[in-house]
């Protein structure tokens, strides 16, 4: 047993050890905060993850942002199964800004390693990277890491408070620690009949010395873990009592509703605002210069949102144009095709000899696939509330990155960082969007000019289409070798589009642009099957527009490349696709196993039944690794007879995502990626005119509708291996699948997102 301030010095290491040293010592704790917890009146704190009250309700700190996709379930779900805790008294709420909830595995995932490598290198600077993450990394939620980041973490913290509950008991009790049992909220001696609540132990047990270390429970202990589970979150969301950072209400709150560049990155010149200032409500007016990969508005503010969006009509702007300005979507795909003309890019994967291979093959494929650029649409438009007063910041923001959005707003406040607090609220759709805070360096700059008072600034709906941060687009050339028998002995891939990362580190941070990225080629080079010889590249291209993390990013539409041309493989060589994909899966058994029970739901192997309109339907199969997790699904499609519109009647799906928290949650995820993906599949392209994003809302930009979801079925695969990702493994194999269905069905190869019949 250690106290709190040994705790924390012992694991912060003693100044100027060696970095050698350093290097083979674990990450640094994540059990405490480096500052103390803001004291709360009936409840006390155990650790950085969780407080308890008297009045027996246990509060669990939440490091992840809530955007939908269950974190807050699942994340509580963990520590208060090792808490012993009584679920029906658990609650959740926003941790603050603190090291200790750096995510360290989303970054250590970005490393550029295949899966199956099992290497001293990749293990030395995993081990380096979630070191260093833990010390001058980001808190965020992204990359279908929550769970994963946080498996441990959240165990440990839970376990630990339960131990400092069970000696608190036994301590009052005169008792061995070995006599007290715990069970849902309630510690237990069984020889005397006693018992206590937790709320009953809380204020002496959380001044009990912190356990270095505490038993964890096995997996045939578990109560919560594995048990389908109601969201937490979901009371609020069905009183209307939940807080999406639209629905922030400060005393005396003003709102800012904008006019921005209608090219992409472009700043303001001059504007007058002298008519739109003189209606009713008005308080200012001014521009705003757009930073961190934002365009540049001016900005009304005014007493509700309508006097300021009515008032905002009346301004006169003069632009200075982005670098995007003439940019066309024609010309952008040019770029990227030309720049596959004569360089193979950075190989992420090489293998054997894949020239000779090729001269040597029977017969050779090739084919090139295209992606457009796509919005997040996320239902919740961009805004943020900022509150400047009396020298210090107070943020509400629906983010993904607090500490990087409290950066932003310090730094357009002129502020030091420890003067801004930032309240995470709920997040109306993330998909990767709100890992940008440019609308919040925005809002701060309008807050600035107002001293006092709270400003809200927000976004339309057509302002969010067109200033997004997109999904890069891409085009990608496959090339493969058959031998006589139709087996592949060589696969080529190289793809050529813009770099994510190197725009991210650059707009957050000012680094240069350089080196490789993994996110480019993630879904082509990091996949199982097993090639002879295979060289897997991308070639990064900066083009003018801004591109940004969208669901399963890289992988969204690697997969769609990398499926398809393996099917086109497979029908040249007259094979079963499903036989076709296990024939290359002989030393990935749990790759396999998700593929033949996909294949078994499904049906696949027996003819799918017509539409109801007698149309013939047929099947897709595509199966893909991303985030830790393996999904294969099954697409059902038919064609309308009458429009000649794709119809995705029925998916099937399969994922091994290790030891699964929340049955109930991985379902609704694995629906809502399908979804998603199934938009980008047959809807979702933006096209830029003269530097202009042309689609402006969801008439333009369609998602699907009700009457467009097919059935979507999934099976989960159990195991004990450590919880992996779910929020976007779901995503990536719905185009792919749709494609090759639509392929058996008409016999059209459609190379080219969103899928459209000739």
């Amino acid at each position: 047993m250690v106290s709190r301030r040994a705790f924390v010095l012992g694991s912060a290491g003693v100044g100027g050890a060696l970095v050698v040293g350093w290097s083979v010592m674990p990450p640094r704790q994540r059990l405490l905060t480096e500052n103390p917890a803001a004291a709360v009146p009936g409840e006390h704190t155990f650790n950085g993850w969780v407080r308890i009250g008297s009045d027996d309700r246990v509060t669990v700190l939440l490091a992840k942002s809530e955007m939908g996709q269950g974190v807050s379930t699942a994340l509580a779900m963990v520590l208060a199964d090792e808490l012993d805790a009584d679920w029906s008294k658990v609650r959740t709420e926003p941790a603050p800004v603190d090291r200790i909830y750096n995510n360290l595995a989303m970054v250590v995932d970005g490393l550029p390693f295949h899966p199956d490598d099992d290497g001293t290198l990749k293990h030395f600077l995993g081990w380096m990277t979630a070191k260093t993450m833990r010390e001058v990394g980001v808190m965020a939620t992204g990359g279908s890491s929550s769970v994963k980041d946080l498996w441990m973490p959240m165990r440990q913290a839970g376990s630990s408070a339960r131990a400092m509950l069970v000696s608190a008991a036994a301590q009052t009790w005169k008792v061995p620690v070995g006599a007290v049992t715990v069970r849902s909220g309630v510690v237990h001696h069984l020889d005397s009949g006693r018992s206590l609540r937790y709320g009953e132990l809380a204020e002496r047990a959380s001044r009990e010395l912190i356990p270095t270390r505490t038993v964890l429970k096995k997996p045939a202990q578990f109560t919560l873990i594995g048990k389908a589970t109601r969201r937490i979150d979901t009371p609020v969301k069905i009183d209307g009592s939940a807080r999406f950072g639209i629905d922030v209400l400060p005393p005396g709150l003003r709102y800012a509703s904008l006019v921005m560049s209608p090219t992409l990155g472009g700043q303001v010149a001059r504007h007058d605002g002298a008519a739109a200032a003189a209606m009713p409500g008005v308080a200012k007016v001014l521009a705003v210069a757009g930073t961190r990969g934002g365009s540049g508005a001016v900005a009304v503010v005014a007493d509700t949102p309508w006097h300021a969006m009515q008032a905002a009509r009346k301004v006169s702007v003069d632009w200075t144009p982005g670098p995007a300005a003439g940019l066309s979507s024609a010309g952008l795909m040019q770029r990227l095709a030309q720049a596959l003309d004569g360089d193979d890019g950075f190989g992420y994967q090489s293998r054997g000899d894949v020239r000779g291979a090729l001269q040597g093959a029977a017969r050779t494929l090739k084919a090139e696939y295209r992606a457009p650029l796509l919005a997040h649409a996320t239902m919740e438009p961009m805004n943020c509330t900022v509150l400047l007063k009396d020298g210090q910041a107070t943020v509400w923001a629906p983010t993904q990155v607090p500490d990087i959005a409290r950066a932003a707003a310090a730094q357009a406040l002129g502020l030091p960082t420890e003067r801004v607090t930032v309240n995470v609220t709920l997040l109306g759709g993330g998909f990767g969007r709100r890992l940008e805070v440019e609308h919040v360096a925005q809002a701060a700059a309008v807050a600035r000019e107002l001293p006092g008072q709270p400003v809200q600034t927000f976004w339309s709906r057509e302002q969010d289409m067109q200033h997004d941060l997109y999904r890069p687009p891409c085009v990608a050339r496959y090339e493969a070798g058959l031998d006589a028998q139709g087996r592949i002995v060589a696969w080529r891939a190289t793809s050529a589009g813009p770099s994510i990362v190197q725009q991210y580190l650059a707009r957050q941070w000012g680094l240069p642009a350089a080196g490789p990225d993994k996110t480019t080629a993630e879904g082509a080079f990091d996949q199982p099957y097993e090639w002879p010889a295979v060289r897997v590249g991308h070639v990064i291209v900066d083009l003018p527009v801004g591109v940004g993390f969208w669901r399963a990013v890289g992988h969204s539409h690697q997969a769609f490349f990398k499926e398809c041309f393996l099917d086109e493989c497979a029908h040249a060589a007259g094979q079963d696709p499903l036989a076709y994909r296990l024939a290359l899966l002989q030393r990935h058994p749990r790759h396999r196993a998700v593929l033949e029970a996909v294949a078994r739901a499904a049906g696949w192997g027996q003819p799918p039944q017509p539409a109801a309109d007698g149309a013939p339907r047929a099947r897709g199969l595509a199966l893909h690794q991303s985030f830790g997790s393996i999904v294969a699904q099954v697409a059902e499609v038919s064609v309308s007879p009458a429009d000649k519109s794709i119809r995705v009647h029925r998916i099937v799906a399969a994922i091994d995502c290790g030891l699964v928290v929340n049955p109930a949650g991985v379902r609704q995820q694995m629906e809502s990626a399908i979804v998603y993906g199934l938009g980008a599949a047959l809807h979702g392209e933006i096209t830029l005119r003269d530097g202009r994003v042309e689609q402006s809302n969801f008439n333009d930009y369609p998602v699907p509708r009700m009457h467009e979801c097919p059935k979507i079925e999934t099976v989960l695969m159990q195991n004990l291996e450590p919880p992996e990702g779910v929020g976007e493994p779901g995503t990536p194999p719905v185009a792919p699948a749709v494609a090759n269905a639509l392929f058996a069905l008409t016999g059209q190869r459609l190379r080219s997102l969103p899928l459209r019949l000739a």
